[in-house]
């Protein structure tokens, strides 16, 4: 299989988040070549979305994507407007810095609640209430499936045929207002990804993640492993998406915080950019 075009690599910025800003990570990828980048909301809050799209856009950096909007379960009624009220302020930082996506990390459980099919209505129903925002502010909205040891507290939709159910009953004419993240870390262990990556095809795939699970893994939401380290058949899923006609970046999103973020972030990218190479 063929190396991965380099051009393509993308860095979340969670990788070097806590080393790093905002403008020093569109620095670092810019001397080092990386042309994509996905900035995470808080990192973008400390910038402004404004002052950070004239940093990108000066770069020559692609906006892969925006982490994250989502969040919609909650307790309340005035609580889901909240979450409807923050989404609709995400998709327009997205929309002011030029990113590809609105990555969507869907929440959880309410505080309380054992209802595990009412929190993914109430995902349904904050998708339906900021798809029309999102569409006239020209922001694909992107359903990333975390893997099940989330669903109570993170994401309730769990699998790549959950977040594509949800794509089709939202959006059944595939006019590109929705979709789907496929992040390895969170997808690689269902038996299904094959065929449901087929089934997304290139227009509900917005965004490609890519890491690799550790084992033993010992956080499991901090011990992220770079490319090679782990036991993901990176090189075989990724044929699977590009099989599917995917042909955006590879984004690199690792959240590390006993090895990769304790590191110089200079060493992290250079790390990184030969692994894309050689064991994506």
């Amino acid at each position: 299989m063929a190396s991965p075009d380099p051009q393509r690599l993308s860095l979340n910025t969670a990788t070097v988040r806590e080393r790093w800003n905002l403008a020093q990570t569109i620095e670092g990828c810019a001397r080092h070549g990386i042309r994509g980048i996905s900035p995470w909301r808080d990192k973008l809050d400390e910038l402004g979305a404004a002052q950070a799209a004239r940093r990108i856009r000066a770069a020559g950096l692609t906006v892969t994507g925006l982490c994250r909007g989502g969040m919609f379960p909650a307790r309340t009624a005035a609580g889901r407007r909240a979450a409807i009220a923050d989404n609709r302020k995400a998709i327009e930082d997205a929309a002011t810095i030029g990113a590809k996506c609105l990555v969507l990390v869907v929440g959880g459980l309410p505080q309380g609640s054992r209802d595990l099919a009412g929190a993914r209505e109430q995902v349904k129903e904050g998708i339906a209430a900021i798809l029309p925002h999102a569409r006239q502010c020209g922001v694909p909205l992107a359903i990333e499936p975390l893997h099940p040891m989330y669903a109570a507290d993170r994401a309730c939709v769990n699998t790549l045929s959950q977040a594509l159910d949800l794509c089709d009953a939202l959006d059944p004419g595939k006019t590109g207002a929705l979709g789907v993240a496929v992040d390895v870390y969170h997808v690689w262990w269902d038996p299904q990804l094959q065929a449901q990556i087929r089934r997304a095809g290139r227009k509900r795939i917005l965004a490609y993640h890519i890491c690799d699970w550790l084992v033993p893994t010992t956080d499991l939401l901090l011990d992220r492993g770079m490319m090679g380290d782990g036991v993901i058949d990176l090189k075989r899923i990724r044929g699977w998406v590009e099989g599917a006609g995917y042909r955006g970046f590879h984004e690199v999103e690792i959240f590390s915080a006993r090895n990769w973020w304790r590191r110089d972030p200079d060493e992290v990218l250079a790390t990184l950019k030969a692994r894309h190479r050689r064991r994506s």
